[in-house]
């Protein structure tokens, strides 16, 4: 979730995954200058919002524009979301290792 710039996730302990990707997301946005944060997120916190995305595996870094029907932000990735979404494609693209069919 973002708001005023500040990009703040739950804990572990409050049931988020240690993923390599939400590490990485957040050394990426710290690296770009921005306030990282880890704290308990309501539903209205992510209604709020100015920005929002989610980290996996397989999804990487997905821009969130709406939930519960409710749009989050102006409804379209932020630019925050759209930076680090730019440099995780870039770190992938510089140190991947090519799959080849």
């Amino acid at each position: 979730v973002i708001k005023r710039g500040q990009i703040v996730t739950p804990p572990v302990t409050a049931g988020a995954l240690r993923g390599i990707t939400r590490s990485v997301a957040f050394e990426i946005a710290e690296e770009l200058g921005f306030k990282t944060l880890k704290a308990d997120i309501t539903r209205h916190d992510i209604y709020v919002a100015d920005e929002c995305f989610l980290t996996g595996t397989a999804a990487e870094i997905i821009p969130v524009v709406k939930v519960d029907g409710r749009m989050i932000g102006n409804g379209k990735p932020g630019p925050i979301t759209t930076r680090i979404m730019a440099r995780f494609r870039e770190m992938t693209r510089d140190t991947g290792t090519p799959i080849y069919g």
